[in-house]
């Protein structure tokens, strides 16, 4: 009995430690206008931000999920290299369609 219990908590803490991360393919817009936001009013919450379109919003509860974005075409204004880096998200406001063309619209 002992045994068992020993492996359950071994693979508990080799479950715990694992990354569990996906990937999809999107695109990606940028806003100038921030407040008031979805899921936290007037409030600040940084200059890395971002609204979800619908397939992301999950019915609110996209607020707070952060999302790592890279960079892996060019702009739409044909720009080759528009961004070199990753940045990491915050989902502050749902980006409504129709009018949202994007999968994450970011801060500027």
């Amino acid at each position: 009995m002992a045994i068992k219990i020993h492996a359950l908590l071994c693979l508990g803490l080799v479950l715990r430690l694992m990354s569990v991360a996906s990937a999809i393919s999107g695109t990606a817009t940028y806003n100038t206008i921030y407040y008031p936001s979805a899921c936290y009013g007037n409030e600040d919450e940084g200059v890395m931000i971002a609204a979800a379109s619908d397939d992301l919003w999950d019915d609110g509860a996209a607020c707070g999920r952060m999302y790592t974005v890279t960079c892996t075409g060019p702009t739409n204004q044909g720009v080759p290299q528009a961004c070199r880096d990753q940045v990491t998200v915050k989902i502050v406001d749902r980006c409504q369609s129709p009018q949202c063309q994007a999968t994450l619209d970011l801060s500027h």
